[in-house]
């Protein structure tokens, strides 16, 4: 029983990774990767800091990985990640201006 277990994850492993890659499927592994290194780079300054900081670096990774990502659905015609990613695209955007905004009063004020 173990080894039919075994056998049938080892075919859905070659079938996923290996039989269906492509571009498409590289891209979407990228665009995984940024959301990945967007958390690293959030955990590392909230350590530097000694409490939790969203660095603007997070939310650049949240542009590109949540573009990336969006193409990737479209492409494959995933409404789910169509669907999530459009809607998270204007909450990185917007946290995204809020930043921008506040650095300018900032400097006005200087």
């Amino acid at each position: 029983m173990i080894i039919a277990i075994g056998e049938a994850v080892s075919d859905y492993i070659y079938d996923v990774f290996v039989l269906k890659f492509d571009f498409w499927l590289a891209f979407g592994i990228v665009a995984q990767l940024l959301f990945t290194a967007r958390f690293l780079v959030q955990w590392l300054a909230s350590e530097r800091e000694g409490k939790s900081v969203m660095p603007l670096a997070f939310w650049y990774f949240s542009m590109a990985g949540g573009l990336m990502t969006l193409i990737y659905g479209i492409v494959r015609r995933e409404p789910i990640i169509i669907m999530g990613q459009a809607l998270a695209l204007v909450i990185y955007a917007r946290n995204l201006m809020l930043i921008f905004k506040a650095r300018r009063r900032r400097g006005d004020a200087a």
